[in-house]
């Protein structure tokens, strides 16, 4: 038998909550990728400077691009989530 001084659990705010960490997790996501283009850009540049010059800043404008789309996609789907929200009652 459940104390008397718990709460049951309401589906809408669990679910709400499942979607926003599914959205941090998409957002770190788009970080990973973005880090991972930015060592492999650095390195290409360390590597050889004359041969990889264009493919490592490449590179390191396809992270920024990346970054960019991952914070916009985020914000987007935020606000997407908090306008769905239900009123407690």
């Amino acid at each position: 038998m459940n104390p008397p001084s718990a709460r049951p659990y309401d589906q809408q705010q669990l679910a709400a909550a499942r979607t926003r960490l599914a959205n941090e997790r998409t957002l770190l996501t788009y970080v990973r990728t973005s880090l991972a283009l930015v060592g492999f850009g650095l390195a290409l540049l360390q590597l050889e400077p004359r041969r990889t010059h264009a493919l490592g800043f490449g590179a390191l404008g396809a992270a920024a691009l990346f970054m960019l789309i991952g914070w916009l996609r985020f914000r987007y789907h935020a606000r997407q989530i908090e306008r769905c929200r239900v009123p407690a009652a």
